[in-house]
C-alpha cells in the first residue's frame, strides 16, 4: 500500500534553498507557501519547512536518492564548480552502491546512490 517517500527538511533562507536546488541542482518549484516550500526533479519531491533558528552545524537532516547515470550526474556538477562534500566523492560503496554526497546550504546531507552491477 505505501507508494512513495517525501522527505521534509528544513532551511533558513527560501531564496538560498530555491537557489542551491533549482539553479544548481535542476529541481523545479512545485509551490511555495510561505514558510513551506515543495520542489521536483524528475521523480524526487523534497519539501522544507521555515527553520530561522536553525544552528546548520547541529543538522542531522539526511536524505539518500537512488539515481541512474551517476557518473554523468556527478561530472555535470564537478563541471559546474557545484561543490560536493568534502567526504562525499563518487565512490563504490562496499554495499553495492555507486555514491557521492552534497550538503545543501542548512547542512541537509543528499547521498545520491546508484546500485552497481552485480559481477
Amino acid at each position: 500500500m505505501l507508494q512513495t517517500i517525501i522527505p521534509k527538511l528544513p532551511m533558513r533562507d527560501k531564496s538560498r534553498t530555491k537557489a542551491y536546488y533549482v539553479q544548481g541542482l535542476g529541481f523545479a518549484e512545485l509551490a511555495d507557501y510561505g514558510d513551506y516550500l515543495l520542489l521536483k526533479k524528475d521523480e524526487i519531491e523534497i519539501h522544507f519547512f521555515e527553520f530561522p533558528d536553525l544552528n546548520p552545524l547541529e543538522n542531522y537532516g539526511q536524505v539518500y536518492i537512488r539515481t541512474t547515470d551517476i557518473e554523468a550526474f556527478y561530472q555535470e556538477l564537478v563541471v559546474n564548480n557545484f561543490p560536493i562534500h568534502p567526504n562525499g566523492a563518487l565512490a563504490k560503496k562496499p554495499w553495492g552502491q555507486q555514491e557521492f554526497s552534497l550538503l545543501d546550504p542548512d547542512h541537509n546531507l543528499l547521498t545520491f546512490g546508484e546500485s552497481l552491477p552485480i559481477d
